[in-house]
C-alpha cells in the first residue's frame, strides 16, 4: 500500500493510493507528485475542495468513479465535458458542475487527520484558496 502525505493549508493528512480499485489513476498520479496545486471551495458540489486543472491530461479513463465521494475520499475528474479536476471532500458531496452531473475516480483515501478535514472546507470557503500539495 503506497503511503502518501497531503498538506493543505496548514493540515497535513496521511493517505494511501487505492491502487487495486483505481490502478491507473494511482499510476498516472504517482508519476506526477509531488503535486502542488491550490484548493478552493466547490461551487455546485456541496461539502468539499477542489483543484481546477484546466486541460491537463492524466492519459486515464473512469475507473472506480463516482459522483458521491465520502469524506476524506479524492476524486480525479479526467476531463470531457468539464475540466480535469481533482476534488477532496469534507462532508457531503454530489459531485457535477455547471453541466450537470459528473463522475470522478476515487483513487486516493485520507487515513489520518479527518477531524481537519472541516475546518479545511470551511477555511477555503472563508478565506479562499489554499495551497495543497500531495508527496510520497
Amino acid at each position: 500500500m503506497t503511503q502518501l502525505t497531503l498538506t493543505a493549508g496548514p493540515y497535513v493528512f496521511d493517505a494511501r493510493f487505492e491502487n487495486e480499485l483505481a490502478p491507473k489513476t494511482c499510476a498516472a498520479f504517482e508519476k506526477a507528485l509531488p503535486f502542488l496545486s491550490q484548493a478552493v471551495h466547490v461551487r455546485w458540489s456541496g461539502e468539499a475542495v477542489w483543484m481546477p486543472l484546466g486541460d491537463m491530461d492524466f492519459g486515464v479513463g473512469y475507473e472506480n468513479h463516482t459522483s458521491y465521494p465520502a469524506p476524506g475520499q479524492v476524486i480525479l475528474y479526467p476531463g470531457g465535458i468539464s475540466e480535469t479536476e481533482i476534488l477532496l471532500a469534507y462532508g457531503g458531496v454530489h459531485f457535477a458542475s455547471k453541466v450537470g452531473q459528473l463522475a470522478g475516480n476515487h483513487f486516493i483515501t485520507v487515513t489520518s487527520g479527518l477531524e481537519n478535514l472541516l475546518p479545511l472546507g470551511k477555511l477555503a470557503l472563508w478565506e479562499g484558496a489554499q495551497d495543497i500539495r500531495f508527496e510520497l
